[in-house]
């Protein structure tokens, strides 16, 4: 599968290692990934430093400050295998050249790490951090960002409502890839990752079992007038969790034409679409139930707009949604 018909959720356990702990990559300037090596045959250089607990907001002081070991210190071990003190301390003033501060973007605390995402004020360069539980960083990514203001402004022509019911948490949304990694692809460039939670987290009991996940199982709701143009309904939700089905990337899915504008509503639980093909719907009427099908790494719901009913072959728009809402990563929705 190629990289742009990818979809998925990447679970926050994921996030850690994606950004940081076993991917050891810092995006440089230019846009190039640089993997960093460990010679496990040299010992890596290290400098001492007194450990105190660093705050997640101090770590952008921290860095711009070139207090470069003292971030390090805060590595977990796992990192620390992939990154040496010697390679992160040589590489990270290129990274940071001539920034000389960064605006949050993002906080998102969930199933007990602790993801925070700053853009420097040029706006050319993201910075993000994850913490564990213990204060530990297990991530660190420094990256050129790239944006699309044009299309960033151009709203969809229909309001929409929310297309679920209660309070949601927003895993990714927004208008950067820092807090939406859909971003850089413009099929889904718009696009809304969407999960429950109660005391940040999105489970309780098993965490592999579909049924822990506060998500699983809501009824999904149509985000406006429209027909019914597309259902997928026989696609097994992944169990378990953490298992992910990439050759049907949307899992089941349900796709409304608004007249001209589409709802692509997907990872919905198997055989629980309420709509066939031609069907009239009306704002908030269930579609369907949200599920764990497809690339999806827990419950939660894909929704964007696209300007054609065929996902991969068409473009997201950014949704103009009722109540003058913009809903970022890390925040809650609540909607009747």
């Amino acid at each position: 599968m190629t990289r742009k018909n990818r979809m998925d959720l990447i679970h926050y356990s994921k996030i850690v290692l994606a950004v940081g702990a076993l991917a050891a990559i810092i995006t440089a300037c230019g846009g190039k990934n640089t993997a960093v090596t460990i010679d496990k045959e040299k010992p890596a250089e290290t400098t001492k430093v007194e450990v105190q607990t660093m705050k997640p907001e101090e770590v952008p002081t921290a860095l711009i400050d070139g207090k470069y070991a003292k971030v390090y210190a805060h590595f977990s071990d796992e990192f620390k295998q992939q990154l040496s003190e010697a390679d992160f301390v040589s590489m990270a003033p290129d990274l940071l050249k001539g920034i000389t501060s960064f605006e949050r973007a993002s906080v998102m605390q969930l199933n007990g790490g602790d993801q925070r995402s700053w853009i420097s004020v040029s706006g050319k360069t993201g910075l993000t951090t994850v913490f564990d539980e213990k204060g530990a960083i297990t991530g660190l990514l420094v990256k050129e960002l790239t944006s699309f203001t044009e299309t960033d402004n151009r709203l969809t022509k229909i309001k929409y409502d929310w297309p679920l019911s209660g309070e949601w948490f927003i895993v990714w949304g927004g208008t950067n890839v820092l807090v939406n990694y859909h971003y850089e692809h413009e099929s889904q460039r718009y696009a809304y990752d969407i999960v429950q939670s109660k005391d940040g987290y999105s489970y309780k009991g098993d965490p592999l079992k579909n049924e822990s996940y506060y998500a699983f199982g809501k009824p999904v709701l149509a985000p406006a007038d429209g027909t019914v143009v597309s259902i997928v309904n026989d696609i097994r939700d992944n169990e378990p969790v953490g298992v992910m089905n990439e050759k049907v990337p949307a899992g089941n899915e349900v796709v409304i034409d608004h007249g001209g504008e589409y709802s692509v509503l997907a990872h919905l639980k198997k055989g629980s679409v309420k709509v066939k093909v031609g069907d009239k719907v009306t704002s908030g009427e269930e579609i369907g139930l949200l599920g764990n099908s497809g690339n999806s790494s827990e419950a939660h719901l894909h929704y964007q707009v696209s300007d054609g009913a065929e996902l991969f072959k068409s473009r997201s728009i950014n949704i103009n949604w009722k109540e003058g809402i913009a809903p970022v990563q890390g925040e809650i929705v609540t909607a009747e």
